[in-house]
């Protein structure tokens, strides 16, 4: 068994699939159907409204309400149908967006915009033409063929005109419900990030609106159907007391409204901001138990969710590099990971050991934060990232997770400053750098709930072998000649001949970076990057 308000639901749902099924169906005949609609309310609100005021003047015959009936029909209907083929350009717009096969963002944004206040604009632009040629005969046709002189054109005139607001009301509606399925398709083209400038009609202008042209039309209902007769000053009674309960309703309920329900939704609009702009520790007050209630407490819950996810980041990012952090997080990390071609460098802090044989643990580690804290910051501005420290020494990645095709280049850049930092800075320590270039795998490693974004290949072996080197050739950085072989800008380098290196099976001939330029030693060889 449905309950009420779930009926209630599908109910609401069903004229909502059928306009989206009429829309796949016609394509850009459809806005022959939005017409449709909106020709058919205003129609039966101008044929009702006729009737209605004939109740005043019983002594009519059925012909002379037929005529003015038909009559006001037939006005209503080519009124409104004009001003809808005058509304075909901007839907012509929205065809030339469909026709389009891959639209641009802007010009998405602009069928959005069109689509979105098509009705309202034409109603705006319409509105007041149609009054005067379809209410204004109307009325002088039934003052003539009713015989109800001036006195009656003036009460069937004013209680034509309210009847006449709420057809547009009405018909503002309805073109509103058949425009939804148009404004689907181009809102699910929509760029994220495009600047959204409300245009619509707001709610509570919509209620002082519609509303005394509501109860105006009940109160000529009520009368006409109830109370037969009464003639033309009845007429124009009945008008003026519905619209000016009218007016006093939407007044209330106007104001009513703006403490419930547009006033929490301007609190919900203004927290967005808010959160637009990375704050995420406002709230919302959630002022009641409703539909706006309910929305207020999903966007605290939501901004509570955003605030401990940016918290995540933040600490994460003390531990992980933030690049990672950010790869990890947008999910798009494979499990098997991504083989790619990276520069590594591995450094190392030169008589560690003997440093720490007469240091106070506490010294120690408060030393090493010290030097990393000069380390990272180099790394970072090169564009690589730390993927691990190793006790006194630490790897340095770079071109992954961000790809640079200069990643050799940045890796004996970054080796060299980095030296230099130490050097010059308050640890008292100094070190010396190994780089390597190759290819790696990239991605998470470990198990059991626990893992690790890493690199792994014989290439992170080999960077940390010729850090060892720099023991032998007493070189601050030493590089491969893979990586040698993948700079593309010019570097002072020169060879330390080929060095056997634990767990190589055949030597490698390493390079030495030399800061004062080529030549300036005996037997120094240059050497320039191969583009």
């Amino acid at each position: 068994m449905v309950d009420g308000a779930a009926g209630s639901r599908q109910t609401r749902r069903v004229p909502l699939r059928l306009v989206r099924r009429l829309y796949r169906l016609l394509g850009a005949r459809y806005r022959y159907v939005m017409l449709a609609g909106e020709v058919w309310s205003s129609l039966f609100v101008a044929m009702v409204t006729v009737f209605l005021a004939s109740r005043f003047y019983p002594g009519l015959a059925v012909g002379q309400v037929a005529a003015v009936m038909g009559a006001a029909g037939a006005l209503t209907a080519g009124s409104v149908t004009y001003a809808g083929v005058r509304a075909g350009a901007s839907f012509a717009d929205i065809d030339d967006w469909r026709a389009t096969r891959v639209p641009t963002p802007r010009e998405t944004v602009a069928a959005w915009e069109t689509a979105t206040t098509l009705t309202l604009r034409q109603y705006r632009r319409e509105s007041g033409r149609v009054m005067l040629t379809a209410v204004v005969p109307t009325s002088v046709l039934a003052a003539l063929v009713w015989d109800i002189g001036w006195a009656g054109l003036g009460a069937v005139l004013l209680a034509s005109v309210i009847p006449a607001v709420y057809a547009t009301v009405l018909s503002y509606s309805v073109g509103e419900i058949l425009a939804r399925p148009v404004i689907e398709e181009i809102a699910a083209e929509l760029p994220a990030d495009f600047d959204l400038v409300p245009r619509g009609l707001p709610l509570a202008k919509r209620l002082r609106i519609a509303l005394p042209a509501y109860t105006t039309c009940s109160g000529i209902a009520v009368a006409g159907i109830v109370d037969v007769g009464g003639g033309s000053q009845r007429l124009a009674l009945v008008v003026v007391v519905a619209l000016v309960i009218g007016l006093l309703l939407s007044t209330e309920l106007s104001v009513f409204l703006g403490s419930s329900v547009t006033r929490p939704l301007a609190d919900v609009r203004r927290g967005l901001l808010r959160v637009r702009a990375g704050e995420y520790d406002g709230r919302v007050p959630v002022l009641s138990s409703d539909e706006v209630g309910e929305l207020a407490h999903d966007f605290n819950r939501m901004t509570s969710g955003l605030a401990e996810r940016e918290e995540l980041r933040d600490t994460f990012g003390t531990y992980v590099d933030r690049d990672v952090v950010d790869l990890i997080l947008s999910g798009q990390v494979p499990s098997e990971g991504v083989e790619v071609e990276v520069s590594l460098l591995f450094c190392d802090v030169r008589d560690f050991t003997a440093y720490a044989e007469h240091a106070a643990a506490t010294e120690v580690i408060a030393t090493l934060n010290q030097l990393f804290s000069e380390i990272v910051p180099v790394v970072e501005a090169y564009g690589g990232h730390v993927d691990k420290f190793l006790g006194d020494g630490l790897l340095a990645v770079f071109g992954a997770p961000q790809l640079h095709v200069d990643h050799a280049d940045r890796a004996v850049e970054a080796a060299r400053m980095i030296v230099d930092a130490v050097a010059l800075g308050s640890s008292g320590l100094s070190v010396a750098a190994g780089v390597n270039s190759g290819r790696v795998v990239a991605g998470p490693l470990g198990g059991a709930g626990r893992l690790n974004f890493s690199v792994i290949g014989d290439a992170v072996n080999v960077a940390a072998r010729v850090e060892a080197a720099t023991r032998r050739t007493g070189d601050d950085v030493l590089i491969t000649a893979d990586t040698r072989d993948r700079l593309v800008r010019d570097h002072s380098l020169v060879s330390r001949g080929e060095l056997e290196l634990k767990g190589k099976s055949a030597p490698l001939e390493l390079f030495a970076l030399v800061p004062d330029p080529p030549g300036a030693g005996a037997g120094a060889v240059e050497l320039t990057a191969r583009s």
